[in-house]
């Protein structure tokens, strides 16, 4: 993986595809190319690194062709190198591939055999060398159509043929691919997004399917090699701000973002003139679920740790949450009653899209919590509960967690009304709470002086703890992620109770250790728990609300308090400090916030 365009048109094209490949830049890569056919030749271009260093490569020579191919890869196999990268060719084929070919080794001891030689360490090389080996003696649909049987795994392609200078060809197999349409032009792209700037005409494959792309016609295949029709969407004109402004980095401004989303996301589900949540063409009656399983990756995985809480706390329903990664893999006990929300920023995400997948072939009730509603989870989703954050660049997720969690709340809240857990004064009650979320978060943004000052020492620590009980717990786990994410600095997050259990043993003198205690029902023990470290010799920054009350302890090291508001909306507040830590001490650091190294954006493989 990680991100593919593929134009065919009348007129050049290398140039469009540098400009789409600059579109799919913020998923997260290692090395990028193009392929061009030009004369009956295809003409390759890659390199390792950035796509501004691809475009500086292409600009030494003149890159014609109408037909063409690029790519950005995030490593599956073999080390980022120009070799390695995509786009893969044969003097017959190019390929470039989203996606794991999970039985390329015998694959390739099969082509060995018949005298092929590879040149790369990747998996994607096989199918250049399949295709070519079925083009002896079969037509290009035959061919295309053999070389899928023949793969296992997951994979988005896009391909050019020496031979077919008008053509490329699309296949789909869990990694998410589209076609755009435009006037004597069409395009393949992996991501709307790089689309929308030539078409707001999109058409999505669906698993097992094959387009076949000429300047103007487009035609789909099922897995037999049946035609097949397709709708065309039409997506919104409004294009949306992406550039970064006066910022130094997309996070962030997409940290200061987070009040403008939340308005956004509140007005999209709430009436204030009735001060009611809706649910619109919410398919299940309330009596027909008892249960909910909430699935999500890395910080998506958080926010259904954060949702467990609240629908704890709110209703009767039996709550659990399972990483996606290992929901599909255990022998699940499926209940026609329960219901099974996945969580996912890109609503591509591999692993959570194979739960949603399992799901839907057992007939389950299943639902989305997602930013890109045109997305594969979104599409194949029962329900939908989109998070209304607009385009989120950096890699590391901020306004999306928030987005995340805000919806999950407000569907937690109408359910328990809904299911008569609680009365109307309370349900309206935390909707009005609700309407001054934005203006807290807006507030609480204001930390960067204090948040700077307690950078050095997690810069220079080898190792940090984030603490938490409750409701803080999730929000320490993200922290500690994003610590990790950004600044490559070792950090766990871990229940405050759980410390004198094992990680004690890790505290010693001068070690940073950041202690979520919100002043709400966990916080005379999550202050006990701080003083168990303190006396190991930790520097503790506590993170807490606003409030009369002292803290009892001498010894804190920092401090900072966020707005008071309803303990259900202190998690919001709270996560803004630790996403601020993460960003300044990856910038004292000097590495790349938007473009972590060896992370991707869109993680479209298992």
């Amino acid at each position: 993986m990680c991100g593919i365009i593929g134009i065919t048109s009348t007129k050049p094209v290398s140039s469009s595809i540098i400009n789409s490949l600059k579109k799919l830049e913020y998923r997260g890569y290692d090395s990028a190319g193009i392929a061009t056919l030009l004369d009956g030749k295809i003409n390759e271009v890659k390199c390792e690194g950035r796509v501004k260093a691809l475009e500086t490569n292409i600009s030494k020579i003149k890159m014609l062709g109408t037909v063409g191919i690029g790519h950005v890869r995030w490593a599956t196999h073999g080390v980022p190198s120009t070799l390695n990268a995509h786009p893969h060719s044969s003097e017959s084929v190019s390929v470039v591939h989203n996606g794991i070919i999970e039985n390329s080794t015998l694959l390739k001891k099969f082509l060995v055999e018949k005298g092929h030689k590879f040149k790369s360490q990747t998996d994607t090389e096989v199918i250049v060398h399949l295709i070519t080996e079925y083009l002896k003696e079969n037509d290009l649909k035959n061919s295309i159509l053999k070389m899928l049987k023949k793969l296992h795994g997951s994979f988005a392609l896009g391909i050019i043929f020496k031979d077919q200078p008008d053509l490329i060809v699309g296949a789909r197999r869990g990694s998410p691919l589209a076609v755009g349409y435009g006037p004597n032009e069409n395009y393949l792209g992996s991501d709307s997004y790089a689309l929308k700037s030539m078409t707001n005409k999109i058409t999505y494959l669906d698993d097992g399917e094959f387009c076949i792309l000429k300047k103007n016609s487009v035609e789909f295949f099922d897995d037999t090699g049946k035609k097949v029709n397709k709708s065309v969407l039409e997506l919104s004109n409004e294009e949306g701000d992406y550039d970064k402004g006066d910022y130094k980095h997309f996070m962030a401004k997409e940290i200061e973002e987070q009040p403008i989303t939340i308005k956004n996301c509140i007005n999209e589900y709430i009436d204030k003139i009735n001060n009611d949540i809706n649910l619109l063409n919410f398919p299940w009656k309330q009596n027909e679920i008892s249960s909910i399983v909430l699935i999500g990756c890395g910080t998506a995985y958080h926010s259904c740790l954060m949702a467990k809480h609240w629908f704890e706390q709110l209703t009767d329903l039996d709550i659990s949450v399972d990483i996606a990664s290992e929901f599909r893999y255990r022998k699940n006990k499926f209940k026609s009653e329960s219901l099974y929300i996945f969580v996912s920023q890109s609503g591509e995400t591999a692993d959570t899209y194979a739960a949603l997948d399992l799901c839907n072939k057992n007939k389950m009730k299943t639902c989305s919590v997602v930013n890109v509603v045109e997305s594969s989870i979104a599409r194949d989703s029962k329900f939908v509960l989109p998070i209304h954050c607009g385009p989120e660049i950096g890699v590391a997720s901020t306004k999306a967690f928030l987005g995340q969690m805000l919806v999950l709340y407000l569907f937690s809240i109408k359910i328990a009304f809904v299911r008569g857990s609680i009365d109307k004064d309370k349900y309206q009650t935390k909707i009005k709470s609700l309407l001054s979320l934005a203006d807290l978060v807006k507030n609480t943004l204001d930390t960067d002086n204090q948040i700077q000052s307690a950078c050095n020492s997690f810069v220079d620590a080898k190792g940090s703890m984030f603490l938490g009980r409750g409701s803080s717990f999730p929000i320490a786990l993200e922290g500690a992620l994003k610590l990790k994410e950004l600044a490559y600095i070792h950090a766990e997050g871990y229940p405050a109770g759980e410390m004198k259990h094992g990680p004690l043993a890790l505290i010693e003198d001068g070690m940073p250790v950041v202690v979520i205690a919100p002043r709400d029902y966990y916080y005379n023990k999550t202050i006990s728990n701080m003083q168990e470290v303190i006396a190991r010799g930790a520097k503790v920054l506590l993170i807490t609300n606003k409030s009369t009350d002292e803290i009892f302890s001498e010894n804190i090291w920092q401090k900072i308090e966020v707005e008071n508001t309803d303990d259900d909306l202190l998690p919001f507040l709270i996560t803004i400090p630790l996403q601020k830590l993460a960003y300044h001490s990856a910038l004292k650091k000097g590495y790349d916030i938007d473009k972590p190294r060896n992370l991707a954006k869109s993680v479209t493989v298992e």
